[in-house]
């Protein structure tokens, strides 16, 4: 059988990784992946072939990772967090229909979202959405209005890619547009390196996370209305005392 797994590795080096998926990792004779993401797992399993691509080469590592399936080797394509939430999975599917005679499945993970705010306390437990500030690939007019739909709607919200060395004022811009909505005073929180060494987390408002410093290696976590802070931590109520 010619088989590509796309694996989610989890948030961190290996440590949220699901049975399912080191079962997968442990049965490939090939692992593709990011080279960032290689080497959080190269001293696990050194003992497979290891073949990577740098950023920006998504297209590339896709279409090597299924011609080697297509070779009869059994394939792991490995992201970072879940596969199907801005990871490979559907850019595997999208290109696969030259490779017809390889079968493909998804390995599920944990993603930064849940990563992060399990870190962070509970701030998921009721609606929420996940916007990447990443204009990459989307279009910032594009994002923008998603911003504002969350915002309007009293969505808790999930912010993947808020910064980099090119976007620097991302986060801030994404803080005004969510502040014409929401109060400068909704809790708010920030994880770094989530499941890595490194790891850290930071609690605070809306008004002071428009100033805060942060890079592609963090996640974002904007309350609602109801979001509050307790002990230290980010909940919000699902409403459970309210019956």
């Amino acid at each position: 059988m010619k088989k590509l797994y796309i694996v989610g590795l989890g948030p961190g080096g290996g440590q949220d990784m699901t049975g399912r998926a080191k079962a997968v990792l442990e049965n490939a004779d090939v692992i593709v992946g990011y080279t960032v993401y290689i080497d959080l797992i190269r001293e696990d399993y050194s003992h497979k072939e290891l073949f990577t691509t740098p950023m920006r080469k998504e297209v590339e590592r896709c279409e090597m990772a299924l011609e080697l399936a297509n070779g009869g080797k059994t394939v792991a394509m490995v992201c970072s967090g879940d596969p199907g939430v801005y990871g490979m999975a559907g850019l595997c599917y999208e290109l696969s229909e030259k490779w017809p005679e390889v079968e493909l499945e998804v390995i599920p993970g944990i993603t930064a979202a849940c990563g992060g705010a399990a870190v962070l306390g509970a701030p998921l437990m009721h609606d929420f959405c996940l916007i990447s500030l990443s204009d990459l690939m989307t279009p910032w007019q594009a994002i923008e209005k998603r911003l504002r739909a969350a915002a309007q709607a009293d969505f808790v919200v999930c912010l993947y890619n808020p910064s980099s060395h090119k976007r620097k004022d991302y986060l801030q811009k994404a803080c005004d547009i969510l502040l014409v909505e929401k109060s400068p005073e909704t809790p708010c929180g920030y994880v770094g390196q989530i499941g890595r060494d490194g790891e850290s987390a930071t609690v605070l408002t809306l008004g002071e996370l428009r100033n805060a410093q942060v890079d592609m290696f963090t996640t974002v976590f904007v309350g609602n209305s109801q979001t509050k802070i307790l002990g230290g931590r980010l909940v919000t109520p699902r409403g459970y005392l309210q019956r």
